[in-house]
């Protein structure tokens, strides 16, 4: 068997470097784009680590003026996105490099939409043709290297920041979002921690599972869709039992991106639960997700049988069709340690009417093959929160 070497460049969907030690490119990288007082963007716990300070001082020695922001909460919120822009706007940044996981790299991406903007943060929402009020020669370029494989945030349009004045995740979108130049590189991953790398893994899953169900015309989403989660079944597993495993941790960078593009056909009701739960209990929402995974699989049961069916042969399950596919989901996150339940992690059912309310007005229930209520929607909670794996 030929071996693949793991490294090349893309330009689709956005400018990629994929491949390991590839971040030493970046300084490099910042002058190409223009960059020459870049802000640095990145998660609090990644802050101090010899990674980052190796990016810094790689900037610095390169004549670069570089500076670190990284006060970004688990769900960044509007407040994070606003004392970063100032950061921005105090140190006359020019541009600016997202390192980390989705947390940093979404508010790194507000930073830089924000950079000129004169209107606030929230007329930016994803509504209507809000994103034709954003003045785009105002924004700053963004380069991102992400730190973990999950989000995809790295090759996305949209950052996800929460509201806290009304406890709402909201979707800021504008086409520009996209950043110019990604990095992935596997070195940066290796010490990601075990249940960390599994609930990231499962984000990436979720993304790309809702996509290939998603009811859109969208054949190339639905083919990335389909091989990246091929991807997630070889390469999850070995990545959480070997964080050294750089092949493993390479392929979970591209399944995470592939996952984000992806995800163009639509989401569903995975992510419209997600998100309002991220909201009000501050929860990790790649954690969320991979708990909520079978349960929204049947309450879409009746209508996702066709796709479970190829899904079930691509993937060469040892069962057919949406029985063998469950199953698949529920070994695999037995074997990576994901709670049975919303309950095992401190969500109960008490906000189970409001829940139900947010979800189904959460943009990304319009994607779900199912047009669920506020009803099926607390349902559904009601469930995951009990533990119950009853067909919808």
């Amino acid at each position: 068997m030929t071996e693949i070497r793991l490294s090349a460049n893309w330009n689709y969907p956005t400018a990629i470097r994929a491949g390991a030690g590839r971040v030493r490119e970046l300084p490099a990288l910042c002058f190409e784009f223009g960059m020459r007082a870049p802000l640095l963007v990145t998660d609090p716990g990644l802050a101090s680590l010899p990674m980052i300070n190796n990016i810094l001082n790689g900037c610095e020695e390169s004549g670069l003026r570089v500076e670190m922001f990284a006060n970004i909460k688990g769900n960044p919120s509007g407040q994070n996105v606003n004392e970063g822009l100032t950061v921005f706007r105090t140190g006359e940044h020019d541009g600016v490099l997202a390192v980390g996981g989705g947390s940093a790299l979404d508010a790194a991406k507000a930073v830089a939409l924000m950079a000129g903007q004169s209107r606030p943060l929230w007329d930016f929402e994803d509504e209507a043709d809000n994103y034709l009020r954003v003045n785009e020669d105002a924004m700053a370029p963004v380069i991102a290297v992400p730190t973990t494989a999950g989000t995809g945030s790295e090759v996305g349009r949209s950052s996800v920041i929460t509201d806290e004045d009304v406890q709402l995740k909201r979707i800021i979108f504008h086409p520009r979002m996209l950043p110019e130049q990604v990095i992935l590189d596997p070195e940066l991953t290796v010490g990601l921690p075990a249940n960390i790398t599994a609930a990231t893994g499962m984000d990436a899953l979720s993304h790309n599972l809702e996509a290939f169900c998603a009811p859109n015309f969208h054949p190339m989403a639905e083919g990335i869709a389909l091989e990246a989660m091929r991807l997630v079944s070889l390469y999850l597993p070995r990545a959480f039992v070997d964080g050294n495993d750089i092949e493993a941790r390479m392929q979970m960078l591209v399944a995470s991106s592939m996952g984000a593009t992806a995800f163009q056909r639509g989401l569903g009701a995975m992510h419209a639960l997600a998100h309002p739960l991220g909201a009000l209990f501050d929860a990790h929402h790649g954690l969320l997700n991979a708990i909520l995974m079978p349960y929204v699989l049947l309450a879409n049961e009746r209508v996702i049988g066709e796709p479970m069916e190829r899904l079930a042969r691509y993937l060469d399950l040892p069962k057919p069709g949406f029985g063998g596919v469950l199953d698949w989901v529920l070994q695999l996150r037995t074997d990576l340690g994901i709670p049975n339940s919303l309950g095992e992690i401190g969500i109960q059912p008490a906000a189970s009417e409001k829940v139900g309310e947010m979800a189904a007005k959460d943009p990304a229930a319009g994607g779900n093959p199912v047009a669920f209520d506020a009803h099926d929607y607390r349902r559904i909670f009601l469930q995951a929160c009990e533990g119950q794996l009853t067909g919808g």
